[in-house]
């Protein structure tokens, strides 16, 4: 896999609340893991919510047996949980990170292609080769809409409850992650994002942008966060980009903006 991250605070915000994580190399039992965060909450609590899930995910990820007895998806999700509690356990003592909170989509994917997706909150994961396909549904007030055919997809990007979220990781309960497991050809480039990039950009040309620059992840991901800020630049924006290649051998960047 190779892969690169980019997140810019945006046009209109003050505050970075988004928090990424890539990496190539192996990470407790998994071989690789990307991930895109999106904090909520007034004062500091979004980004640290964004933040400390991140950071505390990865590390107990890390401390995992290579040789644990737990299939992936139920390390992934009893690791959440323990964060969750963690959450809420913090808002609890500090009135600051009262009302915290945060999407999170990851995946991790082996040599073979095998791919494990997990998201919570309306962080975006699409798979892009021939075409663009979005994987994880949106947790959100406008995507229940869509489905129950009170508003059409075209329109939800431009809804004024657009960001209103109906699940995250937070300190107001326990939530269920939603979990995928599909097959990555070599070749295709998988994009996690949060919602500054995808309330800026619609699919088509979320898809038109990474096919003509898809030779070079730094770009893509430099010219999809532009052109975000291009559009108005109304939230934090971030992307994650990973590559399948043939040889499994790749290079990890990130950048980040304040």
């Amino acid at each position: 896999m190779e892969s690169f991250g980019r997140t810019d605070v945006g046009i209109v915000r003050s505050v970075n609340q988004d928090y990424i994580y890539t990496n190539d190399a192996p990470i407790g039992p998994l071989p690789n893991l990307y991930i895109v965060a999106d904090g909520m909450g007034g004062h500091n609590a979004g980004d640290y919510a964004s933040k400390y899930t991140v950071e505390t995910f990865t590390s107990k990820i890390g401390q995992a047996s290579k040789e644990n007895t737990y299939s992936v998806i139920k390390l992934i999700e009893d690791t959440l949980k323990q964060i969750n509690e963690e959450l809420i356990m913090q808002a609890a003592e500090n009135p600051d990170l009262d009302g915290m909170g945060t999407t999170f989509v990851m995946c991790s994917v082996e040599d073979d292609g095998n791919m494990y997706v997990c998201n919570i909150g309306d962080s975006r994961l699409y798979i892009i080769d021939s075409e663009i396909r979005q994987i994880t549904e949106d947790h959100s007030l406008v995507a229940e809409m869509v489905k129950n055919g009170e508003l059409e997809k075209d329109e939800a990007r431009f809804h004024p409850k657009k960001n209103v979220v109906t699940r995250a990781l937070s300190a107001m309960g326990v939530v269920t992650p939603d979990f995928f497991n599909l097959k990555l050809e070599p070749g295709a480039i998988v994009l996690l994002c949060s919602d500054g990039l995808s309330n800026m950009l619609g699919d088509a040309e979320i898809f038109q942008i990474v096919s003509e620059y898809r030779d070079d992840l730094t770009t893509t991901a430099q010219i999809l966060v532009d052109k975000a800020n291009d559009n108005g630049g109304k939230d934090n924006i971030s992307v994650v980009l990973a590559r399948r290649n043939e040889s499994g051998q790749g290079t990890q960047i990130f950048e980040s903006s304040p």
